[in-house]
């Protein structure tokens, strides 16, 4: 999103360039969650940037992307790591501590990466720590749904 909002690409020259490309577009789809069943954290995270952040060009992007996606498939929303990617790169842009090019170089380097290593750092710790509290053995996938090599 980022790179498009910034080289003045609109969000259906972004979509249809995807398409031709035939790139997925991150931050955009949903398993479960769709048009009729949205993931409330997403709207959570969305008005809360829109409230508190001085401006969201970027997550406004985003949304005028998951607008033309979802004409086609109504699973093709915004997805929370979309929200939050794109509402960090907004509040590091526009919170007034850092240059452009600092929020630009920032992100850059994967200081997103870090986020959302971290999240799901927390999320395996919960996980684990409540298998624990309900005396259960920690939750073992079957191996052979994944396992791809033989």
């Amino acid at each position: 999103f980022r790179a498009a909002l910034d080289e003045g690409i609109s969000p259906a020259q972004f979509v249809e360039k995807c398409k031709q490309d035939k790139r997925v577009i991150m931050g955009i789809g949903h398993r479960v969650k769709s048009l009729d069943n949205p993931d409330a954290r997403v709207v959570l995270i969305r008005d809360y940037a829109r409230q508190h952040f001085p401006a969201t060009p970027l997550l406004d992007f985003a949304v005028a992307v998951e607008a033309i996606t979802t004409k086609k498939k109504a699973n093709l929303i915004l997805n929370v790591d979309g929200a939050i990617a794109v509402c960090w790169v907004d509040v590091l842009r526009s919170c007034g501590s850092f240059a452009r090019a600092e929020a630009d170089e920032l992100v850059d380097n994967g200081v997103l990466n870090g986020l959302f290593v971290s999240s799901r750092t927390l999320g395996l710790v919960g996980h684990y720590l409540d298998q624990k509290r309900l005396k259960q053995p920690l939750y073992r996938h079957p191996y052979d749904d994944v396992t791809y090599l033989k």
